[in-house]
Protein backbone atom coordinates (compact mmCIF):
# COMPACT_ATOMS: atom_id res chain seq x y z
CA UNK A 1 0.00 0.00 0.00
CA UNK A 2 1.46 2.91 -0.99
CA UNK A 3 2.09 6.28 1.71
CA UNK A 4 -0.08 9.53 1.77
CA UNK A 5 2.46 11.35 3.35
CA UNK A 6 6.48 10.88 3.06
CA UNK A 7 8.98 12.73 5.20
CA UNK A 8 12.41 11.90 3.48
CA UNK A 9 15.85 13.43 3.49
CA UNK A 10 16.29 14.71 7.42
CA UNK A 11 16.87 13.32 11.10
CA UNK A 12 14.38 11.98 12.60
CA UNK A 13 13.68 12.17 16.12
CA UNK A 14 12.52 8.70 17.12
CA UNK A 15 12.15 7.27 21.24
CA UNK A 16 16.27 6.09 20.20
CA UNK A 17 17.19 9.10 19.47
CA UNK A 18 17.77 10.84 16.05
CA UNK A 19 17.65 7.26 14.06
CA UNK A 20 16.29 7.50 10.73
CA UNK A 21 15.87 9.92 8.22
CA UNK A 22 12.69 8.80 6.61
CA UNK A 23 8.73 8.33 7.70
CA UNK A 24 5.57 7.42 6.02
CA UNK A 25 1.92 7.92 6.97
CA UNK A 26 -0.94 6.06 5.43
CA UNK A 27 -4.54 7.59 6.94
CA UNK A 28 -3.77 9.16 10.33
CA UNK A 29 -0.80 6.91 11.03
CA UNK A 30 3.07 6.42 10.89
CA UNK A 31 3.43 3.31 9.19
CA UNK A 32 7.19 3.24 8.67
CA UNK A 33 9.69 4.78 10.13
CA UNK A 34 13.28 4.25 8.50
CA UNK A 35 15.75 5.14 5.75
CA UNK A 36 16.25 4.80 2.24
CA UNK A 37 13.54 1.69 1.83
CA UNK A 38 10.94 3.89 3.27
CA UNK A 39 10.74 5.56 0.12
CA UNK A 40 9.79 2.65 -1.86
CA UNK A 41 6.46 3.32 0.09
CA UNK A 42 5.42 6.38 -2.32
CA UNK A 43 3.56 6.03 -5.03
CA UNK A 44 1.88 8.41 -7.48
CA UNK A 45 -0.55 10.19 -5.29
CA UNK A 46 2.13 10.41 -2.14
CA UNK A 47 2.77 14.01 -0.83
CA UNK A 48 6.18 13.81 -0.53
CA UNK A 49 7.64 16.05 1.73
CA UNK A 50 11.77 16.64 1.41
CA UNK A 51 13.30 17.40 5.07
CA UNK A 52 16.45 18.86 3.15
CA UNK A 53 18.12 18.45 6.60
CA UNK A 54 15.70 19.63 8.65
CA UNK A 55 14.53 17.93 12.17
CA UNK A 56 11.17 15.69 12.39
CA UNK A 57 9.50 15.20 15.51
CA UNK A 58 6.56 14.19 17.34
CA UNK A 59 3.93 17.37 18.12
CA UNK A 60 4.50 19.23 20.87
CA UNK A 61 2.10 19.07 23.70
CA UNK A 62 1.41 21.66 26.46
CA UNK A 63 0.31 19.48 29.64
CA UNK A 64 -0.76 23.20 31.42
CA UNK A 65 -2.09 25.76 29.26
CA UNK A 66 -5.64 28.09 29.09
CA UNK A 67 -5.58 29.07 24.89
CA UNK A 68 -9.84 30.77 25.50
CA UNK A 69 -8.62 33.16 27.80
CA UNK A 70 -5.74 33.97 25.88
CA UNK A 71 -7.39 34.27 22.92
CA UNK A 72 -9.90 36.58 24.57
CA UNK A 73 -6.70 38.79 25.69
CA UNK A 74 -5.42 38.47 22.11
CA UNK A 75 -8.21 40.29 21.10
CA UNK A 76 -8.47 42.89 23.86
CA UNK A 77 -5.90 45.02 25.50
CA UNK A 78 -3.11 43.02 25.45
CA UNK A 79 -0.11 44.26 28.02
CA UNK A 80 1.85 41.21 27.48
CA UNK A 81 5.59 42.60 27.14
CA UNK A 82 5.21 46.13 28.63
CA UNK A 83 8.43 46.41 30.42
CA UNK A 84 8.01 49.81 32.35
CA UNK A 85 4.45 51.86 34.52
CA UNK A 86 4.75 54.27 31.79
CA UNK A 87 4.25 51.40 28.61
CA UNK A 88 1.73 49.94 30.15
CA UNK A 89 -0.41 52.82 30.81
CA UNK A 90 0.32 54.30 27.35
CA UNK A 91 -1.36 50.77 25.50
CA UNK A 92 -4.59 51.36 27.93
CA UNK A 93 -4.95 54.69 26.97
CA UNK A 94 -4.90 53.68 23.53
CA UNK A 95 -6.84 51.00 23.76
CA UNK A 96 -9.42 53.16 25.29
CA UNK A 97 -9.07 55.79 22.80
CA UNK A 98 -9.44 53.37 19.88
CA UNK A 99 -12.49 51.19 21.28
CA UNK A 100 -14.45 54.40 22.58
CA UNK A 101 -17.85 51.55 22.07
CA UNK A 102 -16.29 49.07 24.73
CA UNK A 103 -18.58 49.72 28.22
CA UNK A 104 -15.51 47.97 29.90
CA UNK A 105 -12.08 47.93 29.42
CA UNK A 106 -10.60 44.36 29.54
CA UNK A 107 -7.20 42.39 28.62
CA UNK A 108 -4.22 41.73 30.58
CA UNK A 109 -0.81 40.54 31.05
CA UNK A 110 0.90 43.55 32.77
CA UNK A 111 4.26 43.03 34.78
CA UNK A 112 4.64 42.98 38.22
CA UNK A 113 7.90 44.17 38.34
CA UNK A 114 6.67 47.44 36.15
CA UNK A 115 5.38 48.59 39.28
CA UNK A 116 6.84 49.56 42.70
CA UNK A 117 5.96 46.61 45.17
CA UNK A 118 4.30 44.69 42.21
CA UNK A 119 0.61 46.70 43.05
CA UNK A 120 -0.22 49.60 40.48
CA UNK A 121 -2.45 52.29 41.76
CA UNK A 122 -6.45 52.92 41.00
CA UNK A 123 -4.75 56.78 39.69
CA UNK A 124 -2.69 55.43 36.72
CA UNK A 125 -5.62 54.19 35.25
CA UNK A 126 -8.03 56.67 36.78
CA UNK A 127 -5.72 59.44 34.18
CA UNK A 128 -6.44 57.61 31.19
CA UNK A 129 -9.87 55.99 31.77
CA UNK A 130 -11.86 57.99 34.34
CA UNK A 131 -15.05 57.17 32.84
CA UNK A 132 -15.56 53.34 32.17
CA UNK A 133 -14.39 50.38 34.77
CA UNK A 134 -11.31 48.83 33.87
CA UNK A 135 -10.47 45.23 34.73
CA UNK A 136 -6.64 43.80 33.97
CA UNK A 137 -5.30 40.86 35.02
CA UNK A 138 -1.86 40.77 35.61
CA UNK A 139 0.87 38.10 33.87
CA UNK A 140 0.15 35.49 36.45
CA UNK A 141 -3.34 36.22 36.56
CA UNK A 142 -3.54 35.96 40.03
CA UNK A 143 -4.06 39.85 40.67
CA UNK A 144 -6.04 42.21 38.73
CA UNK A 145 -5.86 45.80 38.12
CA UNK A 146 -8.96 47.85 38.30
CA UNK A 147 -9.36 52.10 38.11
CA UNK A 148 -11.77 53.67 40.66
CA UNK A 149 -15.11 53.06 38.52
CA UNK A 150 -14.59 49.74 38.56
CA UNK A 151 -14.36 49.77 42.54
CA UNK A 152 -17.32 52.17 42.58
CA UNK A 153 -19.40 49.81 40.56
CA UNK A 154 -18.56 46.96 42.42
CA UNK A 155 -19.24 48.81 45.83
CA UNK A 156 -15.47 48.04 47.45
CA UNK A 157 -15.06 50.61 50.07
CA UNK A 158 -12.26 50.86 52.86
CA UNK A 159 -15.04 48.94 55.22
CA UNK A 160 -15.16 45.89 52.59
CA UNK A 161 -13.39 43.04 54.64
CA UNK A 162 -10.27 40.89 52.44
CA UNK A 163 -12.46 37.54 50.99
CA UNK A 164 -10.98 34.37 52.84
CA UNK A 165 -9.34 33.67 50.00
CA UNK A 166 -7.50 37.15 48.74
CA UNK A 167 -6.33 40.16 49.74
CA UNK A 168 -7.35 43.45 48.56
CA UNK A 169 -4.41 45.72 48.80
CA UNK A 170 -4.96 49.26 50.39
CA UNK A 171 -3.60 52.98 50.62
CA UNK A 172 -2.42 54.34 53.87
CA UNK A 173 -5.78 55.33 54.75
CA UNK A 174 -6.94 51.86 54.50
CA UNK A 175 -9.05 52.53 50.96
CA UNK A 176 -9.04 50.19 48.09
CA UNK A 177 -5.81 50.56 46.50
CA UNK A 178 -6.56 49.56 43.04
CA UNK A 179 -4.99 46.21 42.79
CA UNK A 180 -6.99 42.43 43.78
CA UNK A 181 -4.89 39.51 44.97
CA UNK A 182 -6.44 36.19 44.25
CA UNK A 183 -9.89 35.68 45.50
CA UNK A 184 -10.27 39.41 46.02
CA UNK A 185 -10.16 39.80 42.05
CA UNK A 186 -13.34 38.29 41.74
CA UNK A 187 -15.03 41.01 43.35
CA UNK A 188 -14.74 43.15 40.21
CA UNK A 189 -14.59 40.39 37.97
CA UNK A 190 -18.19 39.03 38.95
CA UNK A 191 -19.10 42.49 37.39
CA UNK A 192 -17.82 41.93 33.92
CA UNK A 193 -19.97 41.59 31.53
CA UNK A 194 -19.27 37.63 29.88
CA UNK A 195 -18.68 36.77 26.78
CA UNK A 196 -20.84 34.94 24.57
CA UNK A 197 -20.94 31.83 23.04
CA UNK A 198 -19.45 33.17 19.58
CA UNK A 199 -16.62 35.29 21.27
CA UNK A 200 -15.22 32.00 23.13
CA UNK A 201 -15.39 30.00 20.07
CA UNK A 202 -13.57 32.80 17.99
CA UNK A 203 -11.01 32.91 21.67
CA UNK A 204 -10.32 28.95 21.28
CA UNK A 205 -9.70 29.23 17.71
CA UNK A 206 -7.33 31.62 17.63
CA UNK A 207 -5.61 30.28 20.33
CA UNK A 208 -5.74 27.02 18.11
CA UNK A 209 -4.29 28.66 15.16
CA UNK A 210 -1.20 30.23 17.35
CA UNK A 211 -0.85 27.08 18.63
CA UNK A 212 -0.36 25.08 15.56
CA UNK A 213 1.91 27.68 14.80
CA UNK A 214 4.15 26.64 17.33
CA UNK A 215 4.10 23.16 16.97
CA UNK A 216 1.78 22.29 19.23
CA UNK A 217 -0.86 19.34 18.16
CA UNK A 218 -2.22 18.56 21.72
CA UNK A 219 -2.57 20.46 25.15
CA UNK A 220 -4.36 20.19 28.72
CA UNK A 221 -6.67 23.12 29.44
CA UNK A 222 -6.10 23.83 32.66
CA UNK A 223 -8.93 25.25 33.91
CA UNK A 224 -12.20 24.26 32.56
CA UNK A 225 -15.19 25.92 34.35
CA UNK A 226 -15.50 29.24 35.99
CA UNK A 227 -12.90 30.55 38.38
CA UNK A 228 -12.40 34.21 38.98
CA UNK A 229 -13.68 35.92 35.85
CA UNK A 230 -12.29 33.54 34.11
CA UNK A 231 -14.44 32.00 31.29
CA UNK A 232 -15.91 28.58 31.37
CA UNK A 233 -14.48 27.22 28.14
CA UNK A 234 -16.20 23.96 28.18
CA UNK A 235 -18.75 24.53 25.55
CA UNK A 236 -16.51 26.14 22.91
CA UNK A 237 -14.71 23.08 23.08
CA UNK A 238 -17.75 20.70 22.94
CA UNK A 239 -19.12 22.88 20.37
CA UNK A 240 -15.45 22.55 17.85
CA UNK A 241 -15.30 18.87 18.77
CA UNK A 242 -18.95 18.79 17.78
CA UNK A 243 -18.94 20.64 14.11
CA UNK A 244 -14.61 19.39 13.29
CA UNK A 245 -13.09 23.04 13.61
CA UNK A 246 -10.82 21.83 16.42
CA UNK A 247 -7.95 20.44 15.49
CA UNK A 248 -6.14 19.68 18.50
CA UNK A 249 -6.28 17.49 20.63
CA UNK A 250 -7.32 18.26 24.39
CA UNK A 251 -8.08 17.11 27.77
CA UNK A 252 -10.03 19.53 29.86
CA UNK A 253 -8.88 19.55 33.49
CA UNK A 254 -12.27 20.39 35.56
CA UNK A 255 -12.51 22.96 38.01
CA UNK A 256 -12.48 22.08 41.87
CA UNK A 257 -14.39 24.59 43.80
CA UNK A 258 -12.40 24.95 46.67
CA UNK A 259 -14.92 26.45 48.76
CA UNK A 260 -17.21 23.29 48.60
CA UNK A 261 -16.28 19.65 49.46
CA UNK A 262 -16.95 15.89 48.24
CA UNK A 263 -20.47 16.90 47.63
CA UNK A 264 -19.44 18.48 43.87
CA UNK A 265 -17.69 14.76 43.10
CA UNK A 266 -21.05 13.34 41.45
CA UNK A 267 -21.15 17.01 39.85
CA UNK A 268 -17.91 16.57 38.06
CA UNK A 269 -18.61 12.34 37.10
CA UNK A 270 -21.87 14.00 35.04
CA UNK A 271 -19.29 16.84 33.34
CA UNK A 272 -16.86 14.40 32.44
CA UNK A 273 -19.46 12.61 30.55
CA UNK A 274 -20.82 15.79 28.93
CA UNK A 275 -17.97 17.05 28.20
CA UNK A 276 -16.38 14.04 26.22
CA UNK A 277 -16.65 14.23 22.28
CA UNK A 278 -14.28 13.62 19.23
CA UNK A 279 -10.84 15.59 20.26
CA UNK A 280 -11.91 16.65 23.54
CA UNK A 281 -12.17 14.41 26.75
CA UNK A 282 -12.39 16.22 30.27
CA UNK A 283 -11.06 13.69 32.38
CA UNK A 284 -9.07 15.70 34.64
CA UNK A 285 -9.93 17.48 37.63
CA UNK A 286 -7.55 20.64 38.41
CA UNK A 287 -6.86 21.57 42.45
CA UNK A 288 -5.90 25.18 43.09
CA UNK A 289 -3.81 24.43 45.94
CA UNK A 290 -1.91 27.91 46.80
CA UNK A 291 -0.84 31.19 44.93
CA UNK A 292 2.00 32.62 43.54
CA UNK A 293 5.42 33.63 45.32
CA UNK A 294 5.33 37.15 43.77
CA UNK A 295 2.37 38.62 45.93
CA UNK A 296 2.76 35.76 49.14
CA UNK A 297 0.47 33.71 48.23
CA UNK A 298 2.31 30.55 46.92
CA UNK A 299 2.17 28.21 50.07
CA UNK A 300 5.46 27.71 52.43
CA UNK A 301 6.43 25.23 55.11
CA UNK A 302 8.51 28.01 56.21
CA UNK A 303 7.39 31.82 56.66
CA UNK A 304 8.14 34.27 53.92
CA UNK A 305 10.81 37.08 55.07
CA UNK A 306 10.43 40.43 54.94
CA UNK A 307 12.72 43.19 53.15
CA UNK A 308 15.22 42.72 55.43
CA UNK A 309 15.44 39.31 55.93
CA UNK A 310 13.35 38.73 58.65
CA UNK A 311 10.90 36.06 59.14
CA UNK A 312 7.14 37.12 59.23
CA UNK A 313 3.84 35.34 59.72
CA UNK A 314 2.98 34.65 56.33
CA UNK A 315 3.40 31.30 55.09
CA UNK A 316 1.20 31.80 52.09
CA UNK A 317 -2.23 30.64 51.35
CA UNK A 318 -3.60 27.30 51.26
CA UNK A 319 -7.15 27.19 49.07
CA UNK A 320 -7.82 24.18 50.02
CA UNK A 321 -7.54 22.36 53.34
CA UNK A 322 -5.13 20.09 53.31
CA UNK A 323 -6.34 17.86 56.54
CA UNK A 324 -9.16 17.08 53.81
CA UNK A 325 -7.37 17.36 50.52
CA UNK A 326 -6.55 13.18 51.24
CA UNK A 327 -9.86 12.93 50.86
CA UNK A 328 -10.98 14.27 48.01
CA UNK A 329 -7.75 13.04 45.84
CA UNK A 330 -8.80 9.30 46.84
CA UNK A 331 -12.45 9.91 46.08
CA UNK A 332 -11.36 11.21 42.49
CA UNK A 333 -8.76 8.84 42.04
CA UNK A 334 -11.16 5.88 42.83
CA UNK A 335 -13.19 7.26 39.97
CA UNK A 336 -10.90 7.12 37.70
CA UNK A 337 -10.21 11.19 37.56
CA UNK A 338 -6.60 12.60 36.97
CA UNK A 339 -5.95 14.94 39.33
CA UNK A 340 -4.09 17.93 37.72
CA UNK A 341 -2.10 20.01 40.73
CA UNK A 342 -1.56 23.55 40.70
CA UNK A 343 1.61 23.28 43.27
CA UNK A 344 3.75 26.16 43.98
CA UNK A 345 5.18 26.71 46.98
CA UNK A 346 6.71 23.48 49.01
CA UNK A 347 4.18 23.20 51.25
CA UNK A 348 1.96 22.88 48.22
CA UNK A 349 3.58 20.37 46.63
CA UNK A 350 3.80 18.34 49.85
CA UNK A 351 0.34 18.58 50.31
CA UNK A 352 -0.68 17.41 47.04
CA UNK A 353 2.41 14.77 47.20
CA UNK A 354 0.67 13.57 50.61
CA UNK A 355 -2.78 13.32 48.94
CA UNK A 356 -1.65 11.02 46.01
CA UNK A 357 0.16 8.78 48.83
CA UNK A 358 -3.54 8.72 50.79
CA UNK A 359 -4.86 7.86 47.12
CA UNK A 360 -2.25 5.22 46.36
CA UNK A 361 -2.72 3.60 49.69
CA UNK A 362 -6.05 3.29 49.73
CA UNK A 363 -6.90 2.39 46.05
CA UNK A 364 -3.90 0.71 44.91
CA UNK A 365 -1.90 1.32 42.00
CA UNK A 366 -3.80 3.01 39.72
CA UNK A 367 -3.18 4.78 35.77
CA UNK A 368 -4.69 8.10 36.91
CA UNK A 369 -1.15 9.78 36.40
CA UNK A 370 -1.48 12.41 38.43
CA UNK A 371 0.19 15.41 38.00
CA UNK A 372 1.99 18.29 39.74
CA UNK A 373 2.18 21.87 37.64
CA UNK A 374 4.41 24.70 38.34
CA UNK A 375 7.03 23.92 41.31
CA UNK A 376 8.49 26.84 41.75
CA UNK A 377 9.70 25.67 44.97
CA UNK A 378 10.38 21.91 45.94
CA UNK A 379 11.89 21.20 49.34
CA UNK A 380 14.36 18.44 48.76
CA UNK A 381 12.57 15.69 50.60
CA UNK A 382 10.15 15.55 48.55
CA UNK A 383 12.27 15.37 45.20
CA UNK A 384 12.48 11.61 45.53
CA UNK A 385 8.86 10.93 46.43
CA UNK A 386 7.30 11.76 42.79
CA UNK A 387 9.02 8.78 41.39
CA UNK A 388 8.21 7.11 43.85
CA UNK A 389 4.41 7.44 43.89
CA UNK A 390 4.39 7.90 39.97
CA UNK A 391 3.40 11.92 40.14
CA UNK A 392 4.76 13.84 37.14
CA UNK A 393 6.58 16.74 37.90
CA UNK A 394 4.64 19.57 35.13
CA UNK A 395 7.25 22.09 34.37
CA UNK A 396 6.91 25.42 33.03
CA UNK A 397 10.30 26.10 32.44
CA UNK A 398 10.23 29.82 31.02
CA UNK A 399 9.70 31.03 34.59
CA UNK A 400 13.12 28.62 35.59
CA UNK A 401 15.73 32.38 34.71
CA UNK A 402 16.76 35.32 36.18
CA UNK A 403 14.62 37.91 35.63
CA UNK A 404 13.12 41.39 37.62
CA UNK A 405 9.90 39.37 39.01
CA UNK A 406 12.46 36.45 40.07
CA UNK A 407 15.06 39.19 41.38
CA UNK A 408 13.03 42.02 42.92
CA UNK A 409 9.86 40.46 44.13
CA UNK A 410 10.60 36.37 44.67
CA UNK A 411 14.16 35.71 45.97
CA UNK A 412 14.40 38.50 48.45
CA UNK A 413 11.34 37.13 49.90
CA UNK A 414 12.36 33.19 50.08
CA UNK A 415 16.23 33.49 51.39
CA UNK A 416 19.03 31.81 49.94
CA UNK A 417 18.52 28.23 51.01
CA UNK A 418 14.38 28.22 49.67
CA UNK A 419 15.63 30.37 46.19
CA UNK A 420 18.27 27.85 45.53
CA UNK A 421 15.05 24.50 45.60
CA UNK A 422 13.28 26.57 42.79
CA UNK A 423 12.11 24.83 39.48
CA UNK A 424 14.61 21.84 40.46
CA UNK A 425 14.00 20.38 36.97
CA UNK A 426 17.61 18.34 36.76
CA UNK A 427 17.51 16.83 40.70
CA UNK A 428 13.96 15.40 39.41
CA UNK A 429 14.87 13.83 36.72
CA UNK A 430 18.01 12.11 38.34
CA UNK A 431 15.59 10.83 41.20
CA UNK A 432 13.25 9.57 38.28
CA UNK A 433 10.46 11.76 37.84
CA UNK A 434 8.82 11.56 34.95
CA UNK A 435 8.54 15.19 33.57
CA UNK A 436 5.96 16.97 31.60
CA UNK A 437 5.85 20.45 30.31
CA UNK A 438 3.54 23.36 29.65
CA UNK A 439 3.70 26.90 29.07
CA UNK A 440 0.63 28.12 31.31
CA UNK A 441 0.06 30.58 28.94
CA UNK A 442 -1.43 33.00 28.53
CA UNK A 443 0.85 33.43 32.02
CA UNK A 444 3.84 33.17 29.47
CA UNK A 445 4.56 32.46 26.25
CA UNK A 446 3.26 29.01 24.72
CA UNK A 447 6.43 28.75 22.68
CA UNK A 448 7.18 25.06 23.27
CA UNK A 449 11.09 25.88 21.81
CA UNK A 450 11.55 28.99 24.02
CA UNK A 451 10.58 26.55 27.33
CA UNK A 452 13.12 24.08 25.77
CA UNK A 453 16.20 26.66 25.78
CA UNK A 454 15.56 28.02 29.31
CA UNK A 455 14.98 24.28 30.52
CA UNK A 456 18.26 23.62 29.11
CA UNK A 457 20.07 26.77 29.57
CA UNK A 458 18.46 28.49 32.84
CA UNK A 459 18.80 32.11 30.88
CA UNK A 460 16.02 33.53 28.98
CA UNK A 461 16.60 33.32 24.57
CA UNK A 462 19.29 36.35 24.41
CA UNK A 463 19.52 37.09 27.96
CA UNK A 464 22.79 38.15 29.79
CA UNK A 465 21.83 37.61 33.05
CA UNK A 466 23.94 34.63 35.24
CA UNK A 467 22.30 31.36 34.48
CA UNK A 468 19.68 30.52 37.39
CA UNK A 469 20.78 27.42 39.45
CA UNK A 470 23.21 25.69 36.52
CA UNK A 471 22.77 22.43 38.33
CA UNK A 472 19.35 21.63 37.89
CA UNK A 473 19.81 22.70 33.76
CA UNK A 474 18.43 19.53 31.56
CA UNK A 475 19.69 18.12 28.03
CA UNK A 476 18.08 19.02 24.82
CA UNK A 477 16.84 15.75 24.50
CA UNK A 478 15.25 15.22 28.11
CA UNK A 479 13.44 18.68 27.59
CA UNK A 480 12.40 17.52 24.04
CA UNK A 481 11.00 14.79 25.87
CA UNK A 482 8.73 16.42 28.54
CA UNK A 483 7.20 18.75 25.58
CA UNK A 484 6.47 15.71 23.78
CA UNK A 485 5.83 12.09 25.33
CA UNK A 486 5.83 13.61 28.54
CA UNK A 487 2.65 15.82 28.01
CA UNK A 488 1.28 13.14 26.09
CA UNK A 489 1.52 10.48 28.63
CA UNK A 490 -0.35 13.08 30.90
CA UNK A 491 -2.89 13.92 28.39
CA UNK A 492 -3.70 9.96 28.52
CA UNK A 493 -2.96 10.29 24.76
CA UNK A 494 -0.87 7.19 24.53
CA UNK A 495 -1.12 6.70 20.41
CA UNK A 496 1.37 10.35 20.03
CA UNK A 497 4.44 11.66 21.55
CA UNK A 498 7.04 9.58 19.42
CA UNK A 499 8.15 8.56 16.16
CA UNK A 500 6.90 5.15 15.56
CA UNK A 501 4.98 2.90 13.59
CA UNK A 502 1.22 2.85 15.14
CA UNK A 503 1.28 6.18 16.11
CA UNK A 504 -1.07 9.23 15.11
CA UNK A 505 0.66 11.41 12.22
CA UNK A 506 0.80 13.96 14.89
CA UNK A 507 4.36 16.13 13.53
CA UNK A 508 6.64 18.68 13.31
CA UNK A 509 8.92 20.07 10.73
CA UNK A 510 11.84 22.73 12.05
CA UNK A 511 13.38 24.76 9.95
CA UNK A 512 16.60 23.27 11.30
CA UNK A 513 18.34 20.50 13.95
CA UNK A 514 18.54 22.08 17.27
CA UNK A 515 20.64 18.89 18.63
CA UNK A 516 23.11 20.16 15.37
CA UNK A 517 23.82 23.74 17.15
CA UNK A 518 24.87 25.33 20.18
CA UNK A 519 22.47 25.28 23.05
CA UNK A 520 22.47 28.93 22.99
CA UNK A 521 20.88 28.95 19.88
CA UNK A 522 17.66 26.85 20.39
CA UNK A 523 15.51 29.65 20.86
CA UNK A 524 16.09 30.72 17.28
CA UNK A 525 14.69 27.36 15.87
CA UNK A 526 10.96 27.70 14.04
CA UNK A 527 8.39 25.91 13.07
CA UNK A 528 7.94 25.31 9.26
CA UNK A 529 5.11 22.93 9.65
CA UNK A 530 2.64 20.73 12.25
CA UNK A 531 0.84 18.07 11.41
CA UNK A 532 -2.24 16.62 13.12
CA UNK A 533 -3.42 13.09 12.19
CA UNK A 534 -1.64 12.96 8.90
CA UNK A 535 -3.51 16.66 8.31
CA UNK A 536 -1.68 19.97 7.50
CA UNK A 537 -2.54 22.12 10.16
CA UNK A 538 0.17 24.86 9.71
CA UNK A 539 2.69 25.97 7.38
CA UNK A 540 5.02 29.13 7.61
CA UNK A 541 4.95 30.81 4.22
Amino acid sequence: MHADLLFTGGPVLTPAGRTATAVAVTGDRITAVGHDEVRELAGPRTEVVELAGRLLLPGFQDAHVHPVPAGRELAQCDLTGALTAEETVDRVRAYAEAHPEREWILGGGWSMEAFEGGTPAKELLDAVVPDRPVYLPNRDHHGAWVNSRALALAGLTRGTPDPADGRIERDARGEPSGTLQEGAMQLVGRHVPPAGPADRLAALLHAQRRLHALGITAWQDALVGDFLGMEDPSQAYLTAARDGSLTARVRGALWWDRARGPEQIPELVEKRAALSHGRFRAGSVKLMLDGVAENGTAALLEPYLDRCGCATANRGTRFIDPGRLPEYVTALDALGFQCHFHALGDGAVRDALDAVEAARAANGPSDTRPHLAHLQVVHPDDVPRFARLGATANIQPLWAAHEPQMDELTIPFLGAERAGWQYPFGSLLRAGAALAAGSDWPVSSPDPLQGIHVAVNRREPGGSAPVFLPGERIGLAEAVRAYTAGSARVNHLDDTGEVREGALADLVVLDRDPFAGPPEEIADTKVRETYVGGVRVFAAE
